[in-house]
């Protein structure tokens, strides 16, 4: 009993986990839904919306190393701070002026271009935003907090140690982190389903000069569909930094989520969650029965081992839209 009741809180946590990694997928696939392109650049917006959240929070001068090593001087910080809620607005923000930018400077100069093309400029983006947040904010791990609670959640460890007699730890950011994914898949959905923008989106994606021959404009729709991958990049930022730091490691969870698009499919923002809470839940259970039994550390081969076996049997996810080309 006591074997299945750990079981139960291993389930549990694993899909929390999986609303991590879904976070960080969906910015792919508002991306892809609206270019083509697997966007390579996504973890690293997530880690430079978390860098640029932290500075403004803390007031710190930005390209300060950068400046004191021309010049001589020894600025650092401001000497002021700002209050979690502004400081997330106003990188947001932030967010959408770098959307603006890549619209203007990147993508507009790619249209009509071959898929390949378009995830090779993602590839260059994701390298130079790395090293303009390092420049800009420093390369040293940072503590982020906008107050969200954390630790083992008091209540849910009370409540299942009265049903069962024995108390599930359930980490509290995990829990909100659930609840605001829920809210931004309703919300994107809905976007997708019953907006003229989001039709538009997905015209975009299908066909850039068909899309341009019946009035739309991309460069409204690359900009939108930019911002808003860059707030989803923002809200895994804050989850992802506020539980494990704001380093540059933080980029890294963009493989990770490589897993949850292969199974969810490329094109489905419900399949994002799904795929996340499998790969998350599977990942954890998966080290829980048979981890012991080889060694463990399967958690860093399990989801891409998973994902290789869809790729054979169904590729287009479990969402996803099957392609089918005429010859």
């Amino acid at each position: 009993m006591d074997q299945l009741l750990y079981a139960s809180e291993v389930f549990i946590n694993g899909l929390m986990t999986g609303v991590m990694y879904s976070l960080v997928a969906l910015g792919f696939v508002l991306i892809y839904k609206a270019s083509g392109v697997f966007n390579y650049a996504q973890g690293v917006m997530a880690l430079f919306a978390a860098l640029t959240l932290v500075g403004i929070m803390n007031g710190q001068v930005p390209f300060a190393h950068l400046i004191n090593a021309m010049f001589g001087t020894h600025l650092d910080k401001f000497g002021w701070t700002v209050p979690a809620v502004l400081a997330i607005v106003l990188t947001a923000g932030v967010m959408v002026l770098l959307a603006i930018l890549i619209e203007k400077l990147v993508l507009k100069h790619l249209v009509g271009q071959e898929p390949i093309i378009l995830f090779m400029a993602t590839i260059g983006l994701a390298y130079f935003l790395e090293g303009l947040g390092d420049v800009m904010w420093g390369a040293d791990i940072k503590t982020l907090d906008v107050g969200l609670p954390q630790g083992i959640s008091d209540t849910v460890e009370q409540l299942t140690d009265s049903w069962f007699g024995y108390g599930f730890f359930i980490d509290r950011l995990d829990i909100w982190a659930t609840i605001i994914a829920a809210l931004l898949v309703t919300a994107l959905v809905a976007f997708a389903q019953y907006t003229k923008q989001g039709r538009a989106m997905r015209a975009v994606a299908d066909d850039h000069q068909a899309a341009l021959s019946v009035g739309i404009s991309l460069q409204f729709i690359w900009i939108m569909v930019w911002s808003i991958a860059g707030f989803v990049a923002l809200v895994a930022g804050i989850m992802w930094g506020t539980k494990s730091g704001v380093q540059f490691s933080l980029s890294l969870i963009a493989l990770k989520a490589l897993p949850v698009l292969m199974l969810g499919g490329f094109t489905s923002i419900p399949g994002a969650i799904v795929g996340g809470l499998i790969i998350g839940v599977g990942e954890k259970m998966f080290e829980f029965w048979i981890g012991p039994m080889v060694g463990g550390a399967t958690e860093n081969w399990f989801a891409y081992v998973l994902a290789l076996i869809f790729l054979v049997f169904r590729p287009q996810g479990l969402f996803g839209e099957r392609i089918i080309e005429r010859v």
